[in-house]
């Protein structure tokens, strides 16, 4: 049966708008490079970066040899550059590896190398550019690509700017000078959510590290105000509902942070207070392995990276255990966590990367994850993006075999907007109790009222030792007419690290790495099915647990229970 429909309607303001933009760009792009229009580009010339701010940006050293054998590898594809020639006239296999080139992504791993054949690499991709794109064009000077390359700079750019040649350095420099004033320009212009966040941190950043401009870092640090005003929630989290988008967000904020430490510049108090909320929030999404909850286009991301940007928050937040405006419930005890996602599709354009996945949960105990959702593809395997959107890949219940949430189809309304996600559930009423058994969130949604007229409620309940998670789904119809008999699958995708194997008495065991065991037991009818789980950009193998049955015009309730066993 089909999902429901595409408003398109009500996207009718944001395609004009956006069409628009991209009807203009020819005209856009001619007025930037015309002389008069560069003169607004001119001004002081810093003659060196005053501080290089820590990037906790994960890189690795197979990336820099990558690199120095010819291969650029970039968002699931690899280009080798050609022998006599530069990478930058290489045809892009796709937009968003041609973005990466441009975004100096290459630089980071080529710093970690070092050495010399890194910096004579990382030296001569920076002339390559200058030569080919010193003026304005796109995607090169689009305002998130400006502001990812300032960023990489800022932060790596010594491996080649120390001790360069004085001609070579000046233009340089006179480079960022045009890039930094360009970008303070055109901030708003970058796509709305972590672009534009990217965008006013490296603003803030190009007036504080080269200081040749009080003005633009006092624009910058106001834009940047400003989006921590629409982007980071009062509870800490962000408005994608995207835990990886978060630590991003933490990452740019704590590099700002240092270089006005830095400069002995006044850290203006919204910075310092969204910085204070968003550490306890990281906290909420860490699983014991202290990697990422899978949640709306989130990966594990590298638990070093999330240990030390935390290592660095002074007051040591605890987290709380609803994230009542991120729309998630968390449950501790004994060695056990569990996170439920009891939110919404976050508005607009934050829903690019969103996950059609209310009431799904993911659980682990120690450093072991055990149910958990599928992951998110992101450009490194876009083949694998919509499957992996869909309610199916998550660890809650299908109805229908539909997913909760539509994402934008291809066409023109995708090609200008993006793939987001959108309508899903309108109201999801959760509540938390204390039990003689344990913590306790019962939950519902909305989201399966049209088309089959039928309410999810949830409910899962931690032991108070954590030694057990019990839970119950309920559908639920609502009175209508001609209500027909319509298949459910409720969904626990378990971590490839687990065996999981049928016992005899109907049940499912999963056996741990450790040799630790658990045990899963339902009423309903059982299957165990095969899954995929792509906690990073690899794809791995797993399976899943699978509960099904029908529902017409009377409720239904399958109960289930996981609980360790063997242990002491």
């Amino acid at each position: 049966m089909a999902g429901p429909r595409v408003p398109y309607l009500s996207l009718l303001p944001e395609l004009l708008r956006e069409l628009m933009w991209r009807l203009l760009r020819p005209l856009r792009v001619w007025w930037r490079r015309t002389w008069f229009y560069r003169r607004f580009l001119k001004g002081p010339l810093s003659d060196r970066i005053l501080f290089h701010p820590y990037d906790a940006l994960p890189r690795r050293l197979e990336d820099a040899d990558a690199l120095l054998r010819g291969r650029f590898r970039f968002h699931g594809e690899m280009v080798e550059a050609p022998r006599d020639g530069s990478i930058f006239d290489v045809k892009p296999p796709s937009a968003e590896w041609e973005r990466a080139l441009h975004s100096f992504v290459w630089l980071p791993p080529l710093a970690l190398a070092g050495g010399e054949a890194a910096r004579t690499l990382a030296t001569n991709l920076i002339t390559q550019w200058l030569k080919r794109h010193s003026k304005y064009s796109e995607p090169a000077w689009s305002p998130e690509v400006i502001a990812r390359r300032l960023i990489h700079l800022f932060a790596h750019g010594r491996l080649a700017i120390a001790n360069s040649d004085l001609l070579w350095r000046s233009k340089v420099f006179v480079s960022l000078r045009e890039q930094s004033r360009m970008l303070a320009r055109i901030a708003g212009e970058a796509p709305d959510g972590m672009p534009r966040f990217e965008a006013a941190a490296a603003e803030a950043l190009s007036g504080a590290c080269l200081g040749d401009s009080q003005r633009r870092l006092e624009d910058g640090l106001a834009r940047l105000e400003g989006e921590i005003a629409r982007q980071i929630l009062p509870d800490g989290g962000h408005v994608s509902r995207s835990p990886e988008n978060l630590v991003h967000c933490y990452r740019l904020i704590m590099m700002v942070m240092d270089s006005l430490s830095a400069g002995a510049l006044e850290l203006p108090h919204a910075i310092r207070g969204a910085y204070d909320r968003i550490a306890p929030t990281i906290r909420f999404f860490r699983h014991g392995d202290g990697a990422l909850a899978l949640f709306n286009g989130s990966t594990e991301c590298d638990p070093r990276t999330v240990a030390g940007l935390l290592a660095r928050d002074e007051v040591r937040g605890q987290p709380f255990a609803f994230a009542r405006h991120s729309g998630y419930q968390r449950l501790t005890a004994g060695k056990t966590q569990l996170v439920l996602d009891c939110g919404t599709v976050p508005p607009g354009p934050f829903a690019r990367e969103a996950h059609a996945a209310c009431l799904a949960f993911e659980f682990s105990n120690g450093s072991q994850r055990i149910v958990v959702n599928c992951g998110a593809a992101g450009t490194a395997q876009p083949k694998w993006e919509s499957a992996l959107r869909a309610t199916a890949a998550h660890s809650t219940l299908t109805l229908g075999d539909v997913s909760q949430a539509p994402i934008l189809p291809p066409g023109v309304a995708r090609n200008l907007l993006g793939a987001r996600l959108l309508q899903g559930p309108s109201a999801v009423e959760t509540r938390r109790n204390e039990t003689t058994h344990g913590w306790a969130v019962e939950a519902s949604h909305d989201a399966y009222l049209l088309p089959f007229h039928t309410r999810h409620e949830r409910q899962v309940t931690l032991s108070l030792d954590g030694r057990t998670v019990t839970g119950a789904d309920r559908l639920l119809p609502q009175p209508a007419k001609n209500i027909k008999d319509t298949a459910y699958a409720i969904r626990f995708h378990v971590h490839p690290d687990i065996r999981i194997t049928p016992n005899q008495s109907g049940g499912v065991l999963l056996k741990l790495p450790n040799g630790e065991g658990w045990r899963f037991r339902s009423g309903g009818q059982i299957a165990i099915e095969e899954s995929v789980y792509l906690g990073s950009d690899q794809v791995r193998r797993t399976e899943q647990i699978v509960l099904s049955g029908s529902v017409k015009d009377k409720p239904v309730e399958v109960a289930w229970l996981f609980e360790q066993i063997g242990a002491t």
